[in-house]
């Protein structure tokens, strides 16, 4: 398979490189005019810290399982669980013991991750194989 272009509407997830968006986390990132579509991988353990931001976010866990704090909620999800996040919510996550995979959608476009460093380029955990 051909490797896309910076043009290229199509793409496999493979061929995208990974950013480190947080100490250990790091995420694979689609951007269009309107919204980003990240797949972000945390390890076991891994943190992102109480942080807020004007994009609005939902997500969906593949793998593994996180424990999400979104204003005064919290509650851990596992595969198919999901989240809802307001603009300027503060929120924070946890991965669980296996670490998680997770999809999460954002609009606005995060402008704020352009620029931000390239993390080691490994295949990613999803999917299998990929």
């Amino acid at each position: 398979m051909s490797e896309p272009t910076a043009t290229s509407a199509l793409s496999d997830l493979g061929s995208i490189r990974p950013l480190r968006i947080w100490k250990d986390v790091t995420a694979r990132v689609v951007h269009s005019e309107l919204i980003t579509m990240s797949v972000v991988e945390l390890p076991p353990g891994g943190h992102v810290p109480e942080h807020r931001h004007v994009n609005e976010q939902v997500g969906l866990c593949l793998v593994g399982s996180v424990t999400f704090r979104v204003g005064e909620e919290t509650r851990e999800l596992g595969p198919g669980g999901t989240w809802r996040i307001l603009a300027d919510v503060p929120h924070e996550c946890h991965a669980g013991p296996e670490g998680a995979v997770v999809v999460e959608v954002f609009s606005p476009s995060r402008g704020d991750w352009d620029g931000v460093e390239e993390a080691p380029d490994v295949p990613p955990r999803w999917p299998a194989g990929a």
